[in-house]
């Protein structure tokens, strides 16, 4: 048992490297305007640098503490789950802050959330970092509601399970294409309500590193032959959270140099 801790934790600093790689190529591209060649930059050098580590595994997705289970439920409405939360943390819903995303689809959302009375957070971007904020208490908030990415939806789960905290999930279609892609990958309830063991079963890592600035990590900065990033690992065997600061000399890490078009 020992001989295994010891390499769990060693993985979980080398699951930093991957990321670390993966930040640091996508802001090479920081604010030129072109999100999918930023993307497919920090996936390339994630790739990479998954292959480099002394492990098999398979991809499978890509491109909280002290309150009762299931406090809240998917199929209910926001004033419901609102008034849950509420009882259980001994609070009024007024009391209450939820995050969601600033987005024109989460309008209806934002409307019912207000009209429940809780108070809202809009932000920009970075939803993962957004759900993980309701696991620490210094953020102030106490829920997080939305739609977004499944591959988002499956991090943040990932990080629930190592830090604590409640999630449910469900496929949202936008045509009949997808769905039809959902049933090639053996989705059998397209319905399917989704708990946080089921989106991140088993012993779990979640490592991340800032590409821009946030609420949880600070960005790549960026210096003559060099750069620094801030990065988090977790584990949900310990519940252990780390956070990493590095400092990347280009002339030795000629995979990280300069970028150029």
């Amino acid at each position: 048992m020992p001989e295994i801790s010891k390499m769990d934790r060693n993985l979980a600093l080398e699951a930093v490297r991957v990321t670390e790689a993966a930040a640091l190529s996508a802001s090479r591209l920081m604010g030129r305007g072109d999100e999918k060649a930023a993307d497919q930059a920090a996936v390339d050098a994630m790739r990479e640098a998954l292959n480099s580590l002394a492990i098999a595994g398979t991809v499978v997705i890509g491109e909280g503490g002290g309150l009762p289970e299931d406090l809240v439920d998917l199929d209910e409405p926001p004033s419901g789950n609102l008034k849950n939360l509420a009882r259980a943390k001994k609070v009024k819903v007024s009391d209450l802050v939820v995050c969601i995303l600033d987005r024109p689809r989460h309008a209806e959302l934002i409307a019912k959330v207000r009209e429940a009375g809780a108070r809202i957070t809009l932000i920009s971007d970075g939803d993962v970092s957004g759900v993980i904020a309701t696991s620490e208490p210094e953020t102030g908030i106490d829920m997080y509601v939305g739609s977004g990415g499944a591959p988002e939806g499956v991090l943040a789960a990932a990080a629930l399970r190592c830090i604590g905290g409640q999630m449910q999930g469900r496929l949202l279609f936008r045509n009949d294409d997808e769905r039809s892609r959902a049933h090639r990958l053996g989705v059998t309830d397209l319905d399917r309500k989704y708990k946080l063991h089921d989106l991140a079963s088993g012993d779990v890592m979640f490592a991340a590193t800032g590409v821009t600035n946030g609420t949880m990590l600070r960005g790549v900065r960026r210096f003559p032959g060099g750069a620094s990033t801030h990065s988090v690992v977790m584990r949900s065997k310990s519940g252990t959270v780390r956070y990493v600061e590095a400092r990347h000399d280009f002339t030795r890490k000629q995979s990280f140099a300069p970028f150029a078009r």
